[in-house]
């Protein structure tokens, strides 16, 4: 698989560091010395994915690369070193010239710029299929090394409905019994306990990594360096333990760390909390799918229907799958479906104190208790994920079913 090329027109002293740090990142650098140079290379070669260039020390030589990006319908963004002066100026509503290129200024690290870069050729190679982002390449799919992750939001507006349950236990599942590389985000920013349920200490939050790197004048770190290793191969990234005091999570720049996380993980599942706020609608813009957790209950019900009303606006309908929770309640998943306005994805009976259980042990239901039937429910939902089970989710039979009149009055209700 062929790696994606960056021209590097930077001093020695700075290029030679940047070189290595980007090497080992996987990329291909062509070191460039003047614009004569630049132009044979571009003529020779159309496998430049980038160009990290000096806008500072000699603005003029940096107009003629840039013009050589740009020269016989090449495209090719660029990311410039600029004067602090001149990045005011840049800082603007971007131009059609200028929305693929980025600039930083002195000083900087080697390690920060390779961020920049990864973040912008991801970018560069992403379009929206109308299901969420896809990383798209050169012919026959290949994408240069870059691996596109599936992000699954786990969502409902209503907190007790299962949502930290289902994403641990789907992380797992993908992780442990699919053999899948998977990032666990703790997104709940008010009462998230992924890390206890799952025996984690020493936890570093995303919002206080951030605040250090903003101290320090340097770019915010990535979930991938900030994520806990679980014994089971699962990493997990907490954004806050700090209800009240989260300042350093900006909303944008959440969903810029998720959409970069893409890289190198097939799944990135992501626990959120129940409100509609900025962070959280981020979240929704960046999830390919969002698994809403219902239990048949009316307060569980009422809120799924809410969502559904409010997907359209939200630019999420498409997006949405019910994972019915404790679905051996007696409820008909084909009535909750109606009521809803939603598909069920998958059924997950209650596992009573199996979850206790796990939790108390750190370790997820799926990985103690693996011939559980619920574990089975969680290998349903998995495969339902990955493609390979396509089939609608069938219900247990249940004596006694609860009759459709509750759900006609919640649906009423809701939508009143």
């Amino acid at each position: 698989m062929a790696r994606l090329t960056v021209a590097l027109a930077l001093p020695p002293e700075e290029r030679d560091p940047v070189a290595r740090e980007l090497g080992a990142a996987g990329y291909e650098v062509v070191p460039v010395s003047s614009p004569e140079e630049f132009a044979v290379l571009l003529d020779s070669r159309r496998d430049f994915s980038l160009a990290v260039l000096d806008g500072e020390s000699d603005f003029d030589q940096s107009l003629e690369y840039y013009s050589l990006l740009h020269d016989n319908g090449r495209d090719i963004p660029a990311l410039m070193v600029v004067s602090p002066r001149a990045l005011e100026r840049l800082s603007g509503p971007a131009t059609k010239a200028t929305i693929n290129d980025e600039y930083f200024t002195r000083p900087y690290s080697a390690d920060s710029l390779r961020w920049r870069v990864e973040a912008m050729l991801i970018r560069a190679q992403t379009v929206d299929d109308g299901k969420g982002p896809v990383i798209v390449g050169g012919p026959g799919g290949d994408t240069g090394g870059l691996k596109r992750a599936t992000i699954v939001a786990v969502f409902n507006p209503k907190g007790g409905v299962g949502k930290t349950t289902i994403s641990m236990n789907l992380a797992t599942t993908l992780q442990v019994r699919r053999d899948k590389k998977v990032l666990l985000v703790d997104a709940d920013t008010v009462t998230g306990h992924i890390a206890s349920s799952l025996g984690l200490d020493q936890i570093k939050t995303v919002d206080d990594a951030w605040e250090d790197d903003i101290a320090d004048g340097n770019a915010p770190r990535t979930l991938a360096e900030l994520a806990t290793h679980h014994a089971n191969g699962l990493e997990v990234a907490v954004l806050t333990t700090q209800p009240l005091d989260n300042g350093n999570l900006d909303p944008t720049l959440v969903g810029d760390a998720l959409s970069f996380s893409r890289r190198g993980y097939d799944f990135i599942i992501v626990d959120m909390h129940p409100s509609y706020g900025p962070i959280n609608r981020v979240i929704f813009e960046r999830a390919d799918r969002i698994l809403v957790p219902i239990t048949p209950d009316v307060p569980a019900l009422k809120a799924g229907v809410q969502l559904t009303n409010l997907a359209v606006e939200l630019g999420i309908r498409d997006k949405l799958a019910m994972v019915v929770n404790r679905a051996n309640a007696g409820v008909s998943v084909a009535d909750m479906e109606r009521t809803v306005g939603m598909p069920a994805m998958a059924l997950i009976r209650s596992g009573g104190l199996l979850f206790v259980k796990a939790a108390n042990e750190g370790h997820a239901v799926v990985e103690l208790f693996p011939r559980e039937k619920v574990t089975e429910d969680f290998d349903a939902l998995a495969d339902r994920l990955l493609g390979s089970e396509t089939t609608p989710p069938t219900e247990q039979p249940v004596q006694g079913r609860t009759r459709l009149g509750f759900l006609n009055r919640t649906k009423e209700a809701a939508r009143a």
